[in-house]
């Protein structure tokens, strides 16, 4: 039989109907509206599509969205300058900057100078401490999308054996700590694991955050695991070149797993869900400390 399919599309479109009935009540009880400025530099094709795609989202629920676009060879300083007024703004409530940044950039310390409040790509050292403690913090988007999907489905975290395939700063650490805050025993695999099939044919969650594409067959997941596919790859060649495809090989997991999440419509549109959560929460939170 095959799996049941984690829709995040739909499951997106019902979370941001709730984040714009908070906008409006927000924007009613303390004339607050929630804003979120969004930094690119460079014209990274790619990264243009995803402020893009951010900006009209923030339109659709209400969110005032501020654009600050820099030229691929900007001094750091400009851009820290930028960031600093934006962390003194009271009427900005989140801050992100779009990734990858230009060689002449230190990542870490661009994400660190936003303040913790306005950190709601959850990238800052502080959320990421809280995150591993599990305090209240904001969750980087992409693992939290993913967990969102998991409780709409009721999927049993606590005693699970989940297998995390990824270690980056964005979506693999965040979400063994996620899974682990939730009960889950984690494993976390990447390039230098042995053996990568025995791993990921005990999961019950399989989480694939690997950037290759439909690497994750049928012959490696357990039957009847809930698989979630963050990867987003572009086919290169053959029938389908031009195609997106995710980590997974959607044709052959999905006569073996009992959930799984396509690529497209799955963690993505989660994604940019969870940003508008975050901006809607740093909103909340100035205006209670206002009163």
């Amino acid at each position: 039989m095959a799996a049941r399919i984690l829709d995040g599309k739909a499951l997106a479109e019902r979370v941001r109907g709730e984040i714009a009935t908070r906008t409006a009540r927000l924007a009613h009880q303390s004339g607050q509206q929630p804003a979120l400025a969004v930094i690119l530099v460079g014209a990274n094709p790619a990264s243009a599509v995803y402020v893009r795609n951010k900006v009209a989202a923030c339109e659709k629920v209400g969110i005032r969205s501020l654009r600050h676009d820099f030229s691929e060879d900007v001094a750091p300083d400009e851009v820290f300058e930028c960031i600093a007024k934006l962390n003194a703004d009271p009427q900005v409530h989140g801050i992100l900057v779009q990734l990858p940044l230009p060689p002449q950039f230190d990542e870490r310390e661009v994400l660190a100078a936003i303040a913790l409040e306005k950190d709601v790509d959850g990238f800052h050292a502080e959320n990421v401490g809280h995150l591993s403690q599990g305090l209240e913090c904001f969750i980087p988007c992409t693992p939290h999308g993913a967990m969102k999907m998991l409780e709409s489905e009721n999927v049993t975290i606590q005693g699970a054996e989940a297998v995390v395939i990824g270690r980056s700063n964005i979506v693999g650490k965040p979400m063994a700590m996620l899974l682990t805050n939730a009960g889950a025993t984690v494993t976390v695999c990447h390039s230098k694991t042995r053996d990568l099939a025995s791993h990921t044919r005990r999961a019950d969650i399989l989480v694939a955050a690997v950037g290759r594409p439909c690497f994750i067959t049928g012959d490696m997941v357990k039957p009847g695991a809930t698989v979630i596919d963050v990867g987003i790859n572009r086919i290169e060649s053959g029938p389908r070149a031009g195609k997106l495809c995710g980590d997974v090989d959607f044709d052959s997991v999905v006569d073996v797993a009992g959930l799984i999440s396509p690529v497209p419509g799955g963690v993505g549109p989660m994604t940019i869900t969870m940003l508008l959560e975050n901006t809607v929460i740093a909103a909340e939170r100035a205006a209670r400390k206002g009163r």
